[in-house]
């Protein structure tokens, strides 16, 4: 009996996706375990259904597990590949259930304690939440893009692969995204401010 050993730590990212193309399951399980818990992290955050994120992370490697053989390394990390199949069976999913279901962001920042004074932590998560409440108003590509950039911590590259446009094209949404969210965070705290006085 020719019993072949799997050691991950002896092989390259390169040469378990080759192995995995072969057909080699434990190869494939591998990656599995390396980026299920991103991809339902990143699928969680678009549909805001647990159910439906497992079910949909699912169809991924599924789907990823199919067409394998034909991914191939154009610079970009088999993440983005894996990302790119999760973003395409979401927009499935809300085209499918035609609602426009709200991002739970709140879940994607964890909020540790940072101070000993009560007080100053509930105006910290006042702020929190009143930046959330912002970002919920922002388009799902935007809240898709801040997702990625600073949850799932991607480059422009990747994300732009994701996303299906060029870096730049990433670059100049990041900046009036975050530009949309500087002036509806002064929107805010104007109206704010406003009523206080009043």
């Amino acid at each position: 009996m020719n019993e072949r050993v799997f050691r991950v730590e002896e092989k390259s990212e390169e040469q378990i996706l080759a192995l995995a193309a072969s057909g080699d399951e434990e190869a494939f399980a591998w990656l599995y375990q390396k980026y299920v818990t991103r991809i339902y992290n990143y699928v969680y955050f678009r549909t805001g259904n647990a159910a439906e994120a497992e079910d949909l992370t699912a169809k991924v490697f599924l789907r990823a597990m199919k067409h394998i053989r034909n991914y191939r390394d154009l610079g970009l990390p088999f993440s983005a590949w894996l990302y790119r199949i999760a973003h395409n069976l979401v927009a499935n999913w809300h085209r499918d259930n035609g609602r426009k279901k709200e991002i739970p962001l709140d879940d994607a920042l964890p909020l540790p304690v940072l101070s000993k004074h009560p007080e100053s932590e509930v105006v910290r998560r006042e702020e929190t939440e009143k930046l959330l409440r912002i970002i919920r108003k922002l388009p799902p590509e935007r809240q898709q893009l801040l997702i990625l950039k600073f949850v799932e911590q991607l480059s422009n590259a990747e994300i732009g692969a994701i996303m299906g446009k060029s870096e730049g094209a990433i670059k100049s949404l990041y900046h009036r995204t975050l530009l949309s969210l500087r002036e509806e965070y002064e929107r805010y705290f104007d109206e704010v401010e406003k009523d206080a006085l009043e």
